[in-house]
């Protein structure tokens, strides 16, 4: 008798795997056209783990962007205007990485040119801009690895807000619930071997009894794939 794996499950949209989207403010991208504009509000959105702002441009287009610290209502804000010819950058702009100087801690950097931002996103995160080379422009992330970007992606100045929240603790299992319901995240994590046979492929036993080794098989089917992968090769390489 065959099981519905997790994947297939989540396919279903039951209440358990549907993300409360209409609960949430918007998508929080770059946007295309270049002006400039003012921050008229700060709000909080429970899909994001940093405040948001909304930004009133001078063309009477309006967006969301990631609050920035340090940023107040009625900060200005400019797009696409050449970083190098201002004296201060500011918090929040968005510029091109080839417009950006050296030493400049940026966040929501787009990851192909017009995509809108799909890096450094999280409460608290930057990252640095190190160097611009002949083949794009060299950004140190918050893992500390290095990425070169094109030249015309675009990102934001200044260390996005909301760096405190992971020293705050939930102290009940309740307000973890709570915060992990916002944003449709599975809790209670449980291990396999505490499940039924039915939920997992370790499931069934007696208490923690493994009963079969945790590395799957490279050829296991999409369900059974579970625990440990499964190395390229074994033993000492002579």
């Amino acid at each position: 008798m065959g099981k519905r794996i997790i994947q297939q499950r989540r396919g279903r949209g039951t209440n358990t795997y549907r993300s409360p989207s209409f609960r949430f403010k918007g998508a929080v991208k770059h946007v295309s056209s270049g002006s400039t504009g003012f921050i008229s509000d700060l709000i909080h959105c429970a899909g994001h783990s940093a405040p948001l702002m909304v930004v009133q441009y001078d063309s009477g287009e309006q967006g969301l962007g990631f609050a920035v610290q340090g940023t107040r209502v009625g900060a200005k804000v400019s797009i696409g205007a050449d970083a190098s010819t201002l004296e201060s950058l500011p918090a929040g702009s968005i510029f091109a990485l080839k417009d950006i100087p050296e030493g400049t801690l940026v966040h929501n950097i787009e990851a192909r040119p017009g995509d809108g931002g799909k890096m450094v996103r999280a409460g608290g995160a930057f990252a640095k801009v190190v160097a611009k080379t002949p083949v794009g422009v060299r950004v140190k992330l918050p893992s500390k690895k290095e990425k070169v970007f094109h030249f015309n992606c675009r990102a934001a100045i200044g260390v996005i807000a909301g760096s405190g929240r992971v020293e705050k603790p939930f102290l009940k299992a309740g307000n973890k619930y709570h915060r992990m319901r916002a944003r449709n995240k599975l809790y209670p994590k449980v291990c396999g071997i505490s499940m039924n046979a039915v939920d997992h492929p370790f499931g069934s036993g007696c208490s923690h009894v493994k009963g079969r080794p945790t590395q799957s098989p490279r050829s296991a089917p999409p369900g059974r794939k579970v625990g440990k992968v499964a190395p390229r090769r074994v033993g000492r390489k002579r």
